[in-house]
């Protein structure tokens, strides 16, 4: 079977490479965590504790502390939800639990302040609940979402070893964040380290896939006054940067905001195979993720020296979407940092499909209103009414067209 010998021979390279102290790649560790082999790494099941194996050996070779209850593990119980519309919830150990686990290692540098680096472990499974996969039971593999984003925090854990010591360093594999933020939630309201202490967290979820434009959307970059001009004087011109203010997000970084931690959420972006099987390790950028890597790097040696950084609340952007009836029937492309609204994908049989409006289009008018940006994007859908056709003008190749949309 193609996942058992893809495992037997990362486990032979993992097996070489301790012995033999190299290192090991970014795109190795996708190769591992990402195998048909482990079943899609759900939370409670024993191919996540497979998961969870190996990333404490990881640690343990890299010479970094345990920092879990038990060694580098730390156990959370929950009960899985039964309703499509809920999300799971830690509760004590009982009947009906299951148990997930965070991998938890430390850098201790006799610093005063700690930085937090961590990225979820798990995924789907064999699909079920979050799957956009309509074909029945099948393996999601989660290249992108999100062993990319924990082999980077391990290429980050290797690199920082012995450099910019003016903070501590605790990196944090999380678990259950498929079905609600539950490690990361349980780790900050059961820390192993002083929280008062850590000076910002760095999270990486789905960092696998820059595309040709070299955008990567950064969340969080209101929470602290320092970050704007960190993250401009560190980018060299080589990315393009996505701006989101909010500390709040669909990811792990959300539970260190509510603890008035300092945050920032690096993201590639969505795509067509976003918790589908397909979300394969031969379909990632690695140099791509070499490129985060090194502006991820310049980020943290330039404020090493710096004071512990300051916080700052942010709006919930969430709160602020206007209550719309009707749908264009598209994804819309989050990383577009130009004017209007660039289409990344389309329904079957909705509204945009059906007037011949095209993945890559922007949208820059919709009926009388201008479309400048997401925020009035949506606000313009707010204004119109299922049944009533307006006209939509979108930016196709550099010219305009104008298109009939029936909602």
């Amino acid at each position: 079977m193609r996942s058992i010998l893809a495992l037997f021979l990362v486990l032979i390279l993992f097996s070489c490479k301790q012995d033999t102290k190299m290192m090991v790649t970014m795109e190795e560790d996708v190769a591992y965590l990402a195998a048909d082999s482990l079943m899609g790494r759900a939370t409670g099941t024993s191919y996540e504790m497979l998961a969870a194996s190996y990333l404490s050996d990881r640690f343990k070779h890299m010479k970094l502390e345990p920092k879990g209850d038990n060694g580098y593990i730390q156990e959370f119980s929950f009960k899985p939800s039964t309703n499509p519309h809920e999300q799971a919830k830690t509760t004590d150990k009982g009947d009906s639990t299951l148990t997930g686990r965070n991998v938890i290692a430390y850098q201790d540098n006799n610093a005063a302040t700690t930085v937090i680096i961590g990225a979820h472990y798990d995924h789907l499974g064999m699909g079920g609940q979050g799957s956009l996969y309509r074909e029945g039971e099948a393996i999601h593999n989660g290249a992108d979402d999100n062993a990319s984003g924990v082999a980077l925090m391990m290429r980050l854990a290797r690199e920082l070893k012995d450099k910019n010591t003016n903070n501590n360093y605790l990196f944090i594999a999380f678990s259950g964040e498929e079905i609600g933020l539950l490690g990361s939630n349980y780790f900050v309201k059961n820390p192993t380290i002083d929280l008062s202490k850590v000076n910002y967290m760095i999270n990486m979820d789905m960092v696998g896939r820059l595309n040709e434009e070299k955008t990567v959307a950064v969340h969080g970059v209101g929470t602290s006054p320092t970050w704007k001009q960190t993250l401009f004087a560190n980018n060299n011109g080589e990315l393009n940067i996505a701006e989101h203010e909010s500390g709040i997000g669909p990811s792990d970084h959300t539970s260190f905001y509510i603890m008035d931690i300092p945050v920032l959420h690096f993201f590639t972006g969505q795509h067509e195979d976003y918790h589908k099987p397909s979300d394969d390790a031969d379909k990632l950028n690695y140099a791509g993720m070499e490129t985060i890597f090194n502006y991820i790097t310049k980020i943290i040696t330039d404020l090493d020296d710096n004071e512990k950084l300051a916080f700052r609340k942010t709006k919930n952007e969430s709160e602020n979407v206007p209550r719309f009836k009707v749908t264009l029937g598209v994804v819309p492309d989050y990383l577009y940092t130009g004017e209007g609204m660039r289409i990344d994908g389309l329904s079957e049989d909705r509204p945009a499909i059906k007037a011949g409006i095209e993945k890559g289009d922007i949208v820059k008018k919709m009926g009388e209103f201008e479309v400048k940006d997401m925020m009035s994007y949506m606000e313009c859908l707010s204004k119109f009414e299922e049944g009533q056709t307006v006209k939509v003008v979108v930016e196709r190749n550099g010219e305009m067209v104008e298109v009939d949309v029936t909602f």
